[in-house]
């Protein structure tokens, strides 16, 4: 071994690093764009690219002092900085959620570390005027020790914080050799326990940053606002004491403020009628400290936060958190993620009407706080800690109260921990205290709580009373401790029911409740985002929350031979400890592929929703979400009203005006038609340019049925009514069968079934497999905890037979009665149902089915029925809300309208296969080739999808690109299906989206047809 042992010592976290600090970029002269290019500093040298590289097994393989000068790497291959070595090839991915991947035995942690050796040759020219260097690593992960020219400059963790070094006298000029010996784990892995894949090596930039002698070593920007002006507040400290210029320039570049600082201390500065910064609109002010050898230009943002009466004020405004929580994530690089990655994250997050990101569950990289600040984001900075793991350990009696207790012992409330946490808090302030979008620092996630984070808070609290403090885990105590609050301003809850947060309201309320997690978004799913969104928007104590969460963790492998990115997951690269899919958990997909949640939480959180429509009168009455803009302002609203999905009236809302959070009523004067489903449909489009979104952007609408004489869609009633009085429908029927055979048509009745397993028309047969009665579904993620009940109840075994059966004739055709069963292995009836066929002479079969659930079974999944029809009928039109996928409980992004689609744009390509595509609340569908179709039909709306793949496939199938299409296009029509929800991590599904009825009918009437 050729290291101290500072990986299993907590009383070594650094050595030889430069005190924390505001992260900033200097440059000779006046540079205004070293936000998103800082590269381009003069005084900022990349030491980015491909450096030499040799991966160990274990830290006691490595045997040579690979960082001395004349080291032959010859043997080294070549790896990419940034970046992480498992994406390189070496060792192995594992992606564990709250398990340590090692015993849990701190400090210590497994003998034989993984590692990797780094080497880096680069040409470094001397600046007079800037003789001093500091050598910075943004980001190591787990612990890292540095040379440089073969002299040793010192040891750091902290995975996601800026380790820095005066490497001034080491350097020399022309030719300089780095060398870094990287651990994949260290005592501070245990407090690096968070959810995602475990990755190594240097993942974010290095550089050498030139400073004069006399520089600013540090600074701190902090804001009041008074009645006509702010007082801007600059505290600084030098390395050398240097005159240094100050000025303060507004967005058009007009100065408002300057002075002279010549000294450490503090300077105080006046901006008079200063313009506020806020979400929707991110105006800041440019800072430029100049002095004799180097620039700094910064950005100041005029803002407030506080709590006022428990409730959150910004800028002396109520506000309500529209967040997400983001992991640095990207299925090609890891957690290497840069500048433009980062952009595209907050484009669609602008664009779907988000405010609010929480950093879960480490700080980011310096300059995407810097970006928020430009694109308009509040903030929750959230410390590299997540002690997870210890709740994992085992525990003899298994209670929350002996599982907090011991939880909280082992790192919470031990003081030989205070220092790895408190320094980690301490380096997150420093680093980003300039930061104006964030608004709240987070001590950590899911680490329990105890002394050391009391301490935490209260340095926190101490330094920056400006900004909020959070952290969940506080209510995961010892409860035999009492503990101190008073430093913690809000009351955080992770998933929980709404009875549960109605529950603190009433009984509690002492602090503003923030939802830090909630609606668990993974896979199809969730289905809960309108429910917390009422709660969020019916006490001004709820502050809003952060959704879990922003992407799909992934990594890309080649492609399958069906051109699918093979996506792994937990367990796909061989690791024994893993989670499984739990990391697929995004709004959206790995390559940033909108999930249909997305799509849910953006209408959701439109800017505006309509109040009331009074028909009569045409006037609409209008609320407006935003925080701090008019809706005359921020949206152009445009109407269209749609009769069975053609459009008859379009136009634009005029006059309409409202403050933030107020309500105004405009008219809107409309021609409402006699008959068919009638819609009128509000659009609100972004009026005015903001960063990252353009004008014209929709941000989200709303849906109003309108009421008329007929208001039953003209399409279905059409398909539904039968004009044929004279039947010619012969019987033909033994012990087995029934056969009807008409004008053009034979139907073939299994009597085992009480189902057709045959219906051949014009000449064509449709079903290539027996009907079915359905009560499965794939199960969603959502699904994980209530599939052990249905597979229990052996629902995903379920067979129809039938008992008896009936069959009537007259004048209007055939009716045929059956009584049934649906049936599964060892376990009771499941179902009992009668089933009325009527067949008319045209070949339309009106199908009435009721069904008795066994009240001792658990709900549903589904119930309706499953056809297995030509592959040929690929092209689908249907009436009901699309275009994206639907249900009882996630259909807000949705909307009624005539869509049509093929087969497979109707598949939603979960990477991990379940439940999708379904369409709610239709009143037809016809599946067509050119030529002849199938319609279904309905008087009571019904749902449907049309796949390629059958829910056993996708209930077998680990990989989106495994799946295997049937020989068949297969068409579920649907009575009802259970509420999505988000129970993979979240509540149950909420009783209003279950499907609990015991006893339900369902009509519906299919039609085989032929074009002409």
């Amino acid at each position: 071994m050729i290291v101290p042992r500072y990986y299993e010592n907590l009383n070594v976290l650094h050595e030889n690093t430069q005190p924390a600090r505001a992260y900033y970029v200097p440059a000779s002269c006046r540079m205004d764009d070293l936000v998103e290019h800082r590269e381009g500093s003069d005084r900022l040298q990349l030491l980015n690219g491909k450096w030499k590289f040799q991966y160990f097994k274990s830290i006691y393989d490595v045997k040579d002092a690979f960082y001395e000068m004349g080291y032959d790497t010859g043997a080294f291959d070549e790896i990419e900085v940034p970046g992480v070595w498992q994406m390189a090839g070496y060792d192995t991915h594992q992606y564990t959620n709250i398990r340590y991947p090692f015993p849990f035995d701190p400090p210590y942690v497994p003998q034989d570390i993984p590692c990797g050796a780094y080497v880096h040759t680069f040409s470094y020219a001397k600046d007079v005027d800037a003789a001093k260097a500091f050598l910075n690593f943004e980001g190591v992960d787990s612990c890292f020790y540095v040379w440089i020219n073969g002299e040793y400059v010192g040891y750091s963790q902290v995975s996601h914080m800026t380790g820095e070094y005066d490497v001034t006298d080491i350097l020399k000029e022309g030719e300089n050799t780095i060398a870094v010996l990287v651990m994949k784990w260290c005592d501070g892995s245990y407090l690096e326990d968070q959810d995602k894949f475990r990755m190594s090596g240097i993942f974010r930039d290095v550089y050498i940053l030139k400073r004069p002698e006399c520089a600013i070593r540090d600074y701190r920007i902090t804001t009041s606002v008074l009645k006509e002006k702010a007082e801007v507040k600059l505290d600084l400290s030098f390395y050398q004491e240097t005159a240094v210029k100050v000025t303060i320039e507004d967005r058009n570049g007009v100065v408002v403020a300057e002075g002279q600082a010549e000294h450490d201390g503090a300077f105080t500065f006046e901006i008079i009628q200063p313009t506020l910064w806020n979400t929707e609109n991110p105006y800041l002010y440019t800072l430029i400290l100049q002095s004799e050898n180097e620039t700094i230009v910064d950005h100041i943002a005029v803002r407030t936060i506080e709590i006022k009466d428990k409730v959150i004020y910004f800028n002396g405004q109520k506000i309500k958190f529209r967040g997400v929580n983001r992991h640095d994530s990207d299925p090609v690089t890891g957690f290497t993620v840069d500048v433009e990655k980062i952009k595209k994250d907050l484009t669609l997050m602008k664009q779907h009407n988000f405010n609010a990101i929480r950093s879960s569950h480490y700080p980011n990289a310096p300059y995407f706080y810097q970006m928020c600040d430009k694109y308009g984001f509040m903030v929750c900075d959230e410390a590299d800690i997540e002690a997870h793991g210890p709740y994992m350990l085992y525990c003899k009696e298994d209670t929350d109260y002996n599982r907090f207790k011991k939880w909280n012992e082992k790192i919470a409330d031990n003081p030989e921990w205070e220092a790895a946490i408190l320094d980690r808090v301490r380096q997150m302030v420093e680093r980003d205290k300039n930061r104006f979008c964030i608004v709240m620092w987070s001590m950590g996630n899911e680490s329990a709580y105890g002394c050391n984070f009391e301490k935490a808070l209260a340095w926190t609290k101490q330094y920056d009373p400006s900004r909020i403090t959070q952290y969940e885990s506080a209510r995961y105590r010892n409860y035999d401790v009492t503990y101190n609050y008073e430093n913690l301003d809000l009351y955080s809850r992770m998933y929980p029911a709404l009875s549960e947060i109605e529950e603190y309201l009433e009984k509690d309320g002492s602090k503003p409740f923030l939802l830090v997690e909630y609606c668990h978004s993974m896979g199809n799913g969730p289905g809960d985002f309108e429910d917390y969104f009422q709660m969020i928007h019916s006490d001004d104590r709820m502050c809003g929350g952060f959704v879990w969460e922003w992407c799909d963790h992934a990594v890309a492998h080649d492609q399958a031979e069906n051109g699918k990115t093979k996506y792994y997951y937990g367990g796909d690269h061989g690791e024994a400890i893993h989670d499984g899919n739990f990391c697929m958990d995004g709004l959206v997909y790995p390559d940033r592929t909108p999930h249909t949640g997305l799509l849910e939480y953006k209408n959701v959180y439109r800017p505006v929703r309509v109040r009331s429509f009074d028909q009569e009168r045409g006037t609409l009455t209008l609320h407006n979400y935003m925080d701090f803009d008019d809706i005359q302002d921020f949206v152009d609203i445009c109407y269209e009203v749609t009769q069975d999905g053609l459009s008859v009236q379009k136009g634009k809302v005029v006059g309409a005006s409202a403050a933030p959070h107020s309500d105004c009523t405009v008219g809107l004067d409309i021609d409402v038609p006699t008959a068919g489903r009638v819609y009128l449909k509000l659009s609100y489009q972004l009026k005015k340019e903001l960063p990252l979104v353009s004008a014209g952007h929709v941000l989200g609408f709303d849906e109003l049925l309108l009421e008329n004489k007929d208001g039953r869609n003209q399409t279905a009633a059409k398909w539904t009514a039968s004009d044929v009085e004279v039947s010619d429908i012969r019987v033909e029927e033994d012990d087995a069968w029934i056969v009807l055979n008409g004008d053009g048509f034979t139907y073939r009745l299994d009597k085992r079934t009480g189902l057709f397993s045959g219906l051949q028309y014009a000449g064509r047969e449709y079903l290539n497999h027996p009907m079915e009665l359905n009560i499965w579904r794939a199960p969603t993620d959502n699904d994980m905890y209530i599939r052990a009940e249905w597979e229990k109840a052996h629902y995903d075994e379920a067979y129809t037979r039938a008992y008896s059966e009936q069959t009537l004739q007259n004048k209007f055709g055939v009716m045929i009665m059956c009584h049934a069963g649906v049936v599964a292995p060892t376990v009771q009836k499941l179902i009992d149902v009668e089933i009325m066929w009527k067949i008319d002479g045209a070949g339309r079969i009106a199908a009435g089915i009721t069904a008795v659930k066994d009240e001792e079974l658990p709900d549903l999944p589904r119930f309706g029925i499953r056809m297995f029809l030509d592959k040929k009928l690929s092209e689908v039109a249907y009436y009901g809300m699309g275009p994206q996928e639907s249900y009882r409980d996630k259909h807000r992004a949705a909307s009624h309208g005539l869509f049509r689609s093929s087969v497979q744009e109707l598949h939603e390509d979960y990477i991990m296969p379940q439940e999708n595509g379904s369409h709610y609340d239709c009143d037809y569908v016809e599946l067509t080739n050119q030529r002849y179709g199938m319609a279904v039909a309905a008087e009571h709306t019904f749902s449907f999808n049309a796949s390629y793949y059958t829910q056993e496939v996708l209930t077998q199938t680990k990989h989106n690109y495994e799946l295997t299409e049937a020989d068949s296009t297969v068409l579920c029509i649907d009575h009802a299906q259970n509420g999505i929800g988000s129970n993979s991590c979240g509540p149950v599904v909420s009783d209003e989206y279950r499907f609990s009825e015991n006893e339900f009918r369902f009509d519906f009437t299919l039609v085989p047809f032929v074009r002409g």
